[in-house]
């Protein structure tokens, strides 16, 4: 496939049934309804996707069942992230096997005390750049791992298939800043992440393109757009409209109001997640549809 590294490019919510069973079907009517809201390219089993309460036999039957149910209309990134080497480069061999453009990492880690190495972090992602798939590197606070800039551009230099970058930790405008300065033509693709939060601030600072909740996939969009091309008021403008519903998205929701808005809008049956997740409470999720509705996005109407 040939595609550009820019755009938006949403992780996709894992559906699950009242009973906590998966909703496969349900998961086809998410990914269809981010390529109809105009995604770029889709991420699955990342955070967002509550990869964390997935067995490992789920985890295939979904990496299966995105890839063969997209079939080529936008590029795929799978998350492989894992804290044993040997397991990240089986993962990331069986997302390339199965037609995956790409996968997504976050550094070696488990709780809060085991946590990679510079050099330990080096070399998981190096082997497994040696299955042949672009790798993204997410840095992201949950790893607690720091990622810091000089060990970011050694592994783009020289690890091939180290190409593309989400940062989403704390002033992520300075560090995607820092990072195409130091590494130059070797950081072929700087995202932000958090559900764009920083968006405007990130562009700033060179992001190429967001990976997003899937909520408003069509409302964050514009964005991009106007910013790429240089109308720089309208850009602002658009991400003004819907700032409000990004920030109580990521201050106050997380995963969870994607799966809302989807059940609101009738692109699956259940929003549950599983225990030890709990649901929204009931106030926070009417001040997120409330906040949603103003800006009419495709998601609350696509499967009415």
């Amino acid at each position: 496939m040939s595609f550009s590294y820019t755009g938006i490019w949403p992780v996709a919510p894992t559906p699950f049934q009242e009973d906590g069973s998966l909703d496969l079907e349900g998961m086809k009517r998410v990914l269809d309804c981010l390529i109809d809201q105009g995604a770029n390219g889709i991420c699955i089993l990342a955070n967002f996707s509550e990869q964390f309460l997935l067995a490992d036999d789920e985890r295939e039957t979904l990496t299966r069942l995105c890839i063969e149910h997209i079939a080529g209309r936008v590029p795929v990134i799978v998350t492989t992230s894992h804290y044993a080497t040997k397991i990240a480069v089986e993962r990331a061999q069986f997302a390339k096997d199965l037609g995956a453009d790409i996968v997504m990492m976050m550094p070696p880690y488990h709780g809060a005390l085991l946590k990679g190495s510079p050099q330990q972090t080096y070399d998981q992602f190096k082997a497994v750049g040696e299955v042949g798939i672009p790798i993204m590197v997410q840095d992201a606070p949950l790893s607690g791992v720091d990622l810091s800039v000089p060990l970011l551009v050694k592994m783009a230099q020289e690890i091939d298939m180290v190409k593309l970058f989400k940062i989403e930790c704390p002033r992520a405008a300075n560090k995607l800043r820092d990072l195409i300065t130091a590494g130059g033509d070797a950081i072929e693709a700087p995202f932000d992440g958090e559900e764009a939060i920083t968006l405007l601030a990130d562009l700033d600072g060179g992001a190429t393109g967001s990976m997003t909740s899937g909520m408003i996939v069509d409302q964050i969009k514009p964005v991009l757009t106007h910013y790429y091309a240089g109308r720089y008021e309208e850009a602002t403008a658009a991400y003004g409209r819907v700032a409000m519903a990004i920030n109580h998205e990521n201050r106050q929701c997380g995963w969870l109001s994607c799966k809302a808005a989807m059940v609101e809008g009738g692109v699956i049956k259940s929003e549950a997640s599983r225990h030890p997740i709990e649901p929204l409470h009931p106030a926070i999720r009417k001040r997120m549809i409330d906040l949603l509705k103003p800006l009419d996005p495709m998601v609350l109407n696509w499967g009415k």
